[in-house]
């Protein structure tokens, strides 16, 4: 007998309910997801996660501790090699989630897939999302020796739906460096029976083993017409503007060049107490130009999750009332109602300079970024990478235009992007 979340207006204007099955953490489907909507013909429904600080700003002690949970999941799985683990988080979405299970496990190396074509690095691997706004998955660790081993791999997504994304991720790392186990770690599972027998023959296909482990599992009914009739729906009202402009200022972050700022090149075990002291600094110069009793919502730009996230975390501890949450490249349905998710949304120009020969010029958004029941309104803490740090981002349709019209004040923390090629030779070195 399932437990059916509670009505929610996706649920009772379209009938898309999320049903929980099981679970072994205390948490419920209900409490990690809510179900959202998107204008997309290949998925139309959205699962918003109340735990990951993508679409919602959340609590920087409760995305960690998600990670924590799951990651102690897998460690009951490995065993005693959990630390020998190499652990993969998926673009965009969990590359926060990927390095909180990695540091929950100690684990020798944490990577996730990148979107972003970075001069200098070499493509890996890669594989497709199907579902998916945008599609092409890339690997680009400092090098193959990263993954040139036979330890355990640990896939990380924030919700398993059919799961057929880890399984072409499977297929195509088995191709470059075959192993005997994996583990899809997700906060939520959704699969039904006929993917879990997918999951079976894939493994034996491999000759290797695949487990699943999750916060809470459960199942989602989905209507039948619902990508037409979502798809008919108005267009959504974005980019909100205010009777007077905010205030955009800007801070630059030190940063070693030696530490990894993230996952898309490679961050080893050896490299955790760097990045912890690295995070101290950080915060120090943000502290230094902030009203420290306003409340903040800390935003990470894309797949720079997680370096935000402890930042978040940090400014808790030192007192700033704090939320995170991040931009995306995923169109959703926005829509003011009570009982949905995306209350407000913005659309805007990428602040990256794009290569049109390697990927075409897309739109980004950012949902919601506002915090309901404070009596001050919070400054937003955008954090973005060097490559993000250009006229794009301050131009008119950038986000820095769409968010100031909308009345809200902006501090611009810069932290300088890891270069793979000093990364590389530094690690070369060290050895």
């Amino acid at each position: 007998m399932t437990d059916t979340l509670q009505t929610l207006w996706a649920t009772e204007t379209f009938g898309l309910v999320l049903h929980h099955d099981a679970t072994s953490t205390g948490y419920t489907v209900p409490e990690l997801v809510e179900p959202g909507l998107r204008r997309n013909p290949r998925r139309a429904h959205l699962l918003v996660s109340t735990v990951l600080g993508k679409h919602l700003p959340t609590d920087p002690e409760v995305v960690l501790a998600a990670g924590r949970r799951l990651g102690q999941l897998v460690a009951d799985v490995l065993g005693p090699i959990a630390s020998d683990a190499v652990v993969l988080g998926f673009a965009e979405t969990a590359t926060g989630l990927g390095h909180c299970v990695a540091d929950s496990l100690e684990a020798a190396c944490y990577l996730h897939s990148t979107r972003r074509h970075v001069p200098g690095a070499d493509v890996f691997a890669g594989f497709e999302e199907g579902h998916s706004h945008a599609t092409s998955h890339l690997l680009q660790p400092t090098s193959p020796e990263l993954f040139a081993n036979t330890a355990p791999l640990v896939l990380v997504d924030d919700e398993i739906s059919t799961g057929a994304t880890a399984l072409d991720a499977i297929r195509a790392l088995h191709r470059q460096q075959p192993r005997d186990h994996y583990v899809v770690a997700s906060l939520v599972d959704m699969r039904a029976d006929e993917h879990r027998l997918l999951t079976v023959a894939t493994a034996d296909e491999l000759d290797a083993r695949i487990d699943h482990v999750s916060l809470a599992g459960g199942h989602t009914e989905i209507p039948d017409g619902l990508t037409s009739r979502v798809t008919a729906l108005p267009d959504p009202a974005l980019n909100p503007v205010a009777s007077q402009r905010g205030e955009i200022r800007f801070v630059q972050l030190p940063w070693p060049g030696h530490v990894p700022d993230g996952g898309r090149h490679g961050v080893l075990n050896s490299d955790v107490a760097g990045f912890d002291a690295a995070i101290d600094a950080a915060v120090d110069a943000i502290v230094d130009v902030l009203d420290v009793a306003r409340p903040a919502i800390v935003i990470g730009h894309e797949e720079l999750m997680y370096l935000p996230l402890r930042l978040a975390n940090a400014l808790v501890s030192r007192g700033t009332p704090t939320r995170f949450q991040t931009t995306t490249r995923s169109p959703a349905y926005v829509l003011d109602v009570p009982g949905y998710p995306l209350r407000r949304g913005f659309t805007f120009t990428a602040p990256e300079y794009i290569d049109i020969d390697l990927e075409p010029e897309s739109p980004r958004f950012l949902y919601n970024a506002q915090w309901a029941g404070t009596d001050t309104r919070p400054e937003l803490i955008l954090v973005i990478d060097g490559p993000a740090d250009t006229e794009r981002l301050r131009a008119p349709g950038g986000v820095l235009d769409v968010l100031s019209a909308a009345g809200e004040d902006v501090l611009v923390a810069v932290v300088p992007s890891t270069d793979p090629v000093a990364l590389r030779h530094f690690r070369e070195e060290a050895r």
